[in-house]
């Protein structure tokens, strides 16, 4: 027990850095003064007024950019006061001493402002190790985060709130001031008075409320142990709004992660203008602790109630780290009954087993590529195993690791249904998720001789740890003969540890390959 209190111990102190925090802070000020008050709608006059003052220069001189942080800055304070002293122009216009504040109208539901929560993003300070760095677009406009509450299970939200990225605006006409909200993913420019802007933007200020809210903490490690507490927890989950004319990427975690593994890589793919205009994406999240066919097959399930709510036009990209990309690889791959065959002596009809039993014996060895799929790239993903599953680090967390009941009571040590191991490891009860990463599995051994379907490309991106021992080098986790594979598109070695996934290499190696995937399917 000792040495699995001493293991435990070392990944908590691992995971001590805060992945990210969140900050209310005053914001700088901006080069104009007002007259302080405690009457919000003094003062919501005062920045409307110089709202006004700084847009009218910019009619005369766009390249003024004092007059257009000055505007952005009296835009954002306008939003700012609406929000602390709960004033709803989107209700009922507000009359002001010098003008009338006004609301744009959007008939889209999902547009309702009644719903939303718009925090200024230049009010929040955002540190952490997953985010490194504030991705921002220059432009006009007040960035803001956009949060309103979920349905998780109807809307396929990440967590209890959705955090959007939204801009402001104002235009004036007369005394009339009209705030208009846009969706800086969406569309890189907005019209303001006589000209057409870019739009500012805040990438990096939704993910870090949404990952704050996530609190990663709870869910690496105790998903990992005690998979069947966690079970609802599992689900596809989306970040912005649904928009079918992009094409979705779906990200798939690994062993002991969670969702939020992937912001860093998030964090900037959203900095790139041809990414976030045509890419939207997904998660699938899901307790680590369970054997990664079993949650290949829920996640077969999970697509297949994506498509009834959001039924897409473009296939999907795929992004698979560590055992993710295991999940990734059943995905694309037609496995009739040949690892059926590689591990019962009978076919499933002729077991004497629960119809329960049987569902997830099936579901999680006979399975099809997934049509929607149309390209897939693997991270450090141990494709035959990997030896750290066998040794005593793995065996500890076999040790660690509570099935639910369900699975705990599918019996597997039944000889007349065992096929001879000849050197397999065939164990006689059902294996977790280390168990489903040992080189010699059953399992492992037969989806490997399976072709991936040959319509559906796939790439991988390897880490090393620098050893110089390249091609027997490894990443501390998966060795290069586990993540290699001979039919990718592409490979690309980073010198990394095991979370090659939050390298800038293989960010800038996942970029390229997005972007190849747009051009060859236009």
């Amino acid at each position: 027990m000792k040495i699995y209190l001493t293991l435990l111990t070392t990944l908590a102190l691992a995971g001590c850095a805060k992945f990210a925090t969140v900050k209310v802070i005053k914001p700088q000020l901006a080069g104009f003064t007002v007259k302080t008050s405690t009457d919000p709608l003094v003062m919501i006059d005062e920045y409307v007024g110089a709202a006004e003052t700084a847009w009218h220069k910019l009619e005369r001189n766009p390249a003024d950019d004092q007059a257009m942080r000055d505007y952005n800055f009296a835009v954002s304070r306008i939003c700012g006061t609406l929000r602390t002293s709960k004033l709803t122009p989107w209700t009922a216009p507000i009359r002001l001493a010098s003008h009338t504040l006004a609301w744009e109208h959007d008939s889209r539901p999902e547009r309702n402002p009644s719903k939303y929560d718009f925090i200024p993003s230049d009010e929040l300070k955002i540190t952490g190790k997953y985010m490194d760095v504030r991705e921002v677009k220059a432009g006009i406009g007040a960035p803001l985060v956009a949060k309103r509450i979920a349905d998780q299970v109807h809307e396929l939200a990440p967590t209890p709130h959705f955090y959007y990225n939204v801009t402001a605006t104002a235009n004036f006409v007369g005394s009339r001031c009209v705030i208009s909200i846009d969706e800086p993913l969406e569309q890189e420019t907005v019209r303001v008075g006589q000209r057409t802007w870019p739009l500012a933007a805040d990438y990096t200020a939704p993910l870090a409320m949404m990952l704050v809210e996530m609190e990663p903490e709870k869910l690496n490690i105790p998903r990992l142990l005690h998979p069947a507490e966690f079970a609802a927890t599992t689900r596809i989950a989306r970040l912005e709004p649904y928009n079918p004319n992009k094409t979705v990427v779906l990200l798939v975690h690994g062993l002991a992660s969670s969702p939020t593994t992937w912001f860093p890589l998030l964090n900037h793919l959203r900095g790139d203008p041809e990414i976030r205009d045509h890419y939207q994406f997904w998660f699938y999240s899901y307790p680590s602790g369970y054997p990664y066919p079993y949650s290949a097959a829920i996640l077969r399930q999970e697509l297949d109630q994506a498509e009834k709510r959001y039924p897409s036009k473009k296939k999907m990209v795929v992004i698979g780290h560590s055992m993710g990309g295991c999940i990734s690889r059943v995905l694309i791959t037609d496995s009739g009954h040949r690892i059926w065959d590689k591990m019962f002596t009978v076919p499933p009809e002729k077991m004497d087993v629960s119809s329960e039993d049987k569902h997830i014996l099936t579901e999680s060895s006979i399975f099809s590529h997934r049509p929607e799929i149309g390209r897939v790239i693997f991270i450090s993903t141990p494709h035959r195993g990997s030896d750290l599953a066998t040794n005593w680090l793995g065996q500890a967390f076999t040790r660690l690791v509570k099935l639910p009941a369900t699975m705990v009571s599918i019996g597997l040590d039944d000889a007349r249904y065992q096929r001879s191991a000849n050197g397999l490891k065939h164990i006689s009860r059902f294996p977790d998720s280390v168990d489903t990463l040992a080189p010699n599995n059953d399992f492992v051994v037969a989806l490997n001789e399976i072709p991936i379907s040959p319509d559906i490309p796939y790439h991988t991106i390897a880490g090393d740890r620098g050893k110089g021992d390249s091609p027997n080098s490894s990443d501390g986790v998966v060795p290069y003969w586990s993540s290699h594979q001979s039919g990718a598109r592409s490979e690309l070695v980073v010198p990394s540890h095991h979370g090659a996934h939050q390298t800038s290499q293989a960010i800038a190696e996942v970029d390229r390959i997005l972007r190849e995937n747009l051009k060859s399917s236009r």
